[in-house]
C-alpha cells in the first residue's frame, strides 16, 4: 500500500507574539535578497566577424531556481480522485523545484527484504522529469521500526547500515539528497517506538551510531548530499552537530537540517533569524527541512500521534497563513546560508495528523499562501529583465542565481539565444554571436 501519511513526532513551540525587531529585520529582507541572491551576468554580442555590436536588444529569461523551494510530496499518488491527483501534480510543478519522499523504514519494507523501491523510483522518475529536485527521508530514524527487527542491537546496527546502503546505493541519480539520521539529538524520548533501534543507538553509542550511519552513505554515494535534521535547535543539538567528525576531525555532513513545525505558534521572526545565525555558524549550507504554519484552529495539546478530524482551514486563518508564510520566507530567501526551504505538507489532503496545513486545500484548490508564494518565487524573484548593448557590445544584467535563456535581437530581426546558469562566485559571462551561438 502506497505511503500516504508520515508519522512525525513535534516539540512543543515557545514564541512570543510581539517582538519590536521583527519589523527591522523584515526590511532589510530586500536589500539582503539583492545582495545575496543575486549576481551579475554579463552579455557580450558580436557579429559574425567578432566585432562588437551595440545597441542590441539583450532579454533574459529565468528557467531554474538555484534556491530549493520544495515540500515533501506524500500524496503524489491519489487513487481514490485522479483529478485531485493532476491539479496536485500540476500545482506541485508550478510552484516547487524540490521533492522529499517518504522513507520510513517501518512502512518502506514492512516485509524483509520488500522495499518499495519501484514505487519510489515512479515519483522520483517523475520529479527528475519536472526539473524537480529529489530528497530521501529519512534513511534513520527510530521514531518507529519494523516489526522484524530482530532483539539483538548488533544485529540491528548491522540491518540498519545495510538499509542506508541499500536505498543510497539504488536511488544513486535518482534521489542525491538524504536526510541521513532523523532527530538524534532526543533519540530516548519515552514516546519513541523503535524500541530495538533505541537499544541499537544506546548499545553503539549516539555518535558512533551517527557517525557510522553517515560513512555508509557517503561511501555508497559520494556525490550525495547528506543531512542531519532535527526540531531541536539548541545546545543538544549543536552536541550531535559537533560529534558529526571523522577521526581526523573532518565534518561528515554537507548539510544543517532544521526542523520548523508551528502547531502551536508561529515563530517570530527574531527567532526564526537567531536560529539561521546560531546554525550558519557551522559553514555548512542550511535548509529549513520540515516547515508548518496552518490555516485553521492552533494544536492546544501535546498529543503528536495519530490523525484528528475536522480541523478544517478557515478564510481568517487561511489569510493570517498567508500573510505570516511571505514574510518568513522573505527572511529565510534573504539569508546567505539558507538554501532550500521545504513545506509540510503540500495539500490538507492526508496531512500529518489532519492538520490544515497545506499550501492548498483538500480539494486541490489553492490558498492564498499558496498564490502569494508563486507571486514570489515566480514572480518578484524570477529574472524577466532586458538591456541594450554599449558600444563595446555588453550589456550587465541583475539576475537572480539559477538558470536563464538568454536573447539577443538585432534591429535586423536576427536572433541568437542561448542558456547560463548563473552562479555565486562564476564569472557569469556569455557570449552571442547574431546568427551564431557560442
Amino acid at each position: 500500500m502506497w505511503l500516504t501519511v508520515a508519522i512525525l513526532l513535534m516539540p512543543q513551540l515557545t514564541c512570543q507574539t510581539d517582538h519590536p525587531d521583527d519589523a527591522e529585520i523584515l526590511a532589510a529582507a530586500d536589500a539582503r535578497i539583492e545582495r545575496h541572491r543575486k549576481v551579475d551576468l554579463q552579455v557580450t554580442v558580436l557579429d559574425a566577424d567578432g566585432a562588437p555590436l551595440p545597441n542590441v536588444r539583450v532579454s533574459v529569461e529565468q528557467i531554474g531556481h538555484e534556491f530549493l523551494f520544495g515540500c515533501n510530496i506524500f500524496t503524489w499518488r491519489q487513487p481514490d480522485n485522479p483529478a485531485a491527483e493532476q491539479a496536485y501534480r500540476e500545482r506541485f510543478a508550478e510552484l516547487l523545484n524540490y521533492a522529499t519522499l517518504p522513507f520510513y523504514w517501518w512502512a518502506y519494507e514492512r516485509e524483509r527484504g520488500r522495499p518499495i523501491h519501484a514505487q519510489m523510483a515512479e515519483v522520483a522518475d517523475w520529479c527528475n522529469q519536472h526539473g524537480i529536485r529529489t530528497k530521501g527521508h529519512p534513511l534513520a530514524w527510530n521514531y518507529g521500526e519494523p516489526g522484524w527487527l530482530p532483539d539483538d542491537p548488533k544485529q540491528v546496527a548491522t540491518m540498519q547500515m545495510e538499509r542506508i546502503a541499500d536505498c543510497v546505493t539504488t536511488f544513486a541519480g535518482k534521489i542525491d539528497v538524504w536526510d541521513v539520521v532523523n532527530e538524534a539529538a532526543g533519540f530516548e524520548r519515552p514516546d519513541m517506538g523503535g524500541k530495538k533501534l533505541t537499544a541499537s543507538i544506546k548499545a553503539l553509542g549516539r555518535s558512533e551510531f551517527v557517525r557510522q550511519a553517515f560513512g555508509t552513505a557517503r561511501r555508497a554515494n559520494p556525490k550525495a548530499v547528506l543531512l542531519i535534521n532535527d526540531y531541536e535547535v539548541g545546545d543538544r543539538y549543536e552536541q550531535v552537530i559537533r560529534e558529526l567528525v571523522d577521526k581526523g576531525g573532518r565534518r561528515l555532513y554537507d548539510t544543517i537540517g532544521i526542523q520548523s513545525h508551528m502547531h502551536k505558534e508561529t515563530w517570530p521572526l527574531t527567532r526564526v533569524w537567531t536560529v539561521c545565525e546560531r546554525f550558519s555558524g557551522f559553514g555548512v549550507p542550511l535548509h529549513f527541512t520540515e516547515l508548518t504554519v496552518l490555516s485553521g484552529a492552533a494544536k492546544t495539546d501535546d498529543d503528536w500521534s495519530g490523525t484528528r478530524s475536522g480541523w478544517d482551514t478557515t478564510p481568517e486563518g487561511e489569510r493570517a497563513q498567508a500573510d505570516y508564510v511571505e514574510k518568513l520566507y522573505r527572511v529565510l530567501f534573504s539569508h546567505p546560508s539558507v538554501e532550500a526551504i521545504t513545506w509540510w505538507d503540500f495539500s490538507d489532503y492526508h496531512a500529518w495528523q489532519g492538520a490544515p496545513a497545506g499550501l492548498l486545500r483538500k480539494d486541490q484548490s489553492p490558498k492564498p499562501v499558496y498564490e502569494r508564494l508563486l507571486k514570489l518565487i515566480k514572480g518578484a524573484w524570477w529574472t524577466r529583465e532586458a538591456a541594450a548593448t554599449r558600444a563595446d557590445g555588453t550589456a550587465t544584467i541583475r539576475v537572480f542565481r539559477g538558470r536563464h535563456r538568454v536573447t539577443a535581437q538585432g534591429v535586423d530581426g536576427a536572433r541568437s539565444t542561448t542558456e547560463i546558469t548563473a552562479a555565486r562566485d562564476e564569472p557569469n559571462r556569455v557570449i552571442l554571436r547574431m546568427g551564431k551561438v557560442q
